[in-house]
């Protein structure tokens, strides 16, 4: 049994919270950027998560929660045991992958349009486009990925003290 799956699943999904983080006081840093390199209004960005190994045994997460759902997974064993998808409790179980950035996705909204005739950016109407970014969805988000974050790390000292545990078993 490989004790330190664990710790490198939370690994990648706390690399992956920090990213998610990052975007964010990204989007919050630039909520009232009007030009860009482009000269466009800045957009919002957002995270797109996949599995690390793309798809697994069953094609995936969502064909994987409809055949638990269906009891079709192999989650639960004849025996009452749950074990991993197409594995066992032995050292040569399968180990779920983990997950990863599939890619950093501009948001496709409109800019808002502000009347503000004095701005350089004003168009000849008088109007200036700004990020469609809205402060409370952002907090919510960097709450989520500090949130998970969080639990990732307390997930990595809970598999830490095991792995001790275990050790002093062993003595």
């Amino acid at each position: 049994m490989n004790l330190f799956a664990m710790i490198d699943q939370s690994g990648a999904a706390m690399q992956v919270e920090r990213m998610r983080a990052e975007v964010v006081a990204a989007n919050m840093a630039n909520a009232e950027t009007t030009r860009t390199a482009n000269g466009t209004p800045y957009r919002r960005q957002h995270i797109v998560f996949t599995s690390a190994n793309g798809d697994t045994a069953l094609g995936g997460f969502a064909p994987q929660m409809t055949a638990a759902f269906r009891g079709q997974s192999g989650l639960i064993s004849p025996d009452g045991w749950r074990t991993p998808i197409g594995g066992d409790i032995t050292a040569s179980g399968t180990v779920a992958p983990g997950v990863r950035i599939a890619a950093v996705v501009q948001d496709n909204a409109p800019p808002l349009k502000r009347y503000d005739p004095s701005h350089p950016d004003a168009d000849a109407e008088g109007y200036v486009s700004y990020p469609d970014i809205n402060p409370l969805t952002e907090m919510v988000d960097l709450m989520g990925a500090t949130r998970a974050y969080g639990l990732n790390a307390s997930a990595v000292q809970a598999e830490k003290s095991m792995i001790a545990s275990a050790l002093e078993i062993a003595k």
